[in-house]
């Protein structure tokens, strides 16, 4: 069996202190992610690529995978692991730029979603959110049965998001998810 994979979603407004500074704090951690998705969607595409080019740079001296989010020329550009697309954006997606990319991954919130996302080629899926997050304040959370549910729709690997630490990973895991990802958790780490 394949160990679990621990992804970092990152937002530099919940990080202490710098972005850069806060990866680097997670990856002397002894919980370093496998996975960092720069997911940093309020940048302009200029600023998120100079971001990018040091991110990538850092998480190749850690041997962290590092996947851009939204951004697929600076993804294309900057030699990224991978690229990660709201279901929307992806469902769009040329079959000319997704050769582009060696993993696609996709976020979905619905049983449909997932199984289009698959068809449509993406390597991996995010679904969520599952528990109570404040990222998404006054939205009910999906529970562990719909990410059972989409775990049992796919072929690909599902990670869970949304109001995930330590305490409720495994119960994610147990519901068929690949590995988990994590914001708050991550961003808000203090060593």
């Amino acid at each position: 069996m394949e160990k679990s994979k621990l992804i970092c979603v990152t937002n530099r407004h919940l990080a202490n202190g710098s972005l850069y500074a806060q990866l680097v704090k997670i990856f002397k951690s002894c919980h370093k992610p496998d996975i960092v998705i720069l997911r940093e969607k309020d940048m302009q595409e200029d600023e998120y690529k100079e971001l990018a080019v040091k991110v990538i740079r850092l998480c190749r001296d850690n041997c962290v995978a590092c996947i851009l989010h939204l951004f697929q020329d600076v993804a294309a550009d900057t030699g990224a692991d991978g690229i990660h697309l709201p279901f929307s954006v992806f469902n769009q997606m040329p079959e000319s730029k997704k050769k582009k990319f060696n993993i696609i991954g996709v976020s979905v919130h619905s049983r449909e979603e997932a199984a289009d996302a698959q068809k449509l080629g993406a390597s991996y899926i995010i679904a969520g959110h599952i528990f109570q997050t404040g990222c998404k304040k006054g939205i009910a959370p999906r529970g562990l049965a719909f990410l059972n549910d989409i775990c049992s729709t796919v072929d690909i690997p599902v990670y869970a998001i949304g109001g995930i630490d330590m305490e409720n990973a495994a119960s994610c895991i147990e519901a068929g998810a690949a590995g988990i990802c994590m914001m708050s958790g991550f961003m808000r780490m203090e060593l």
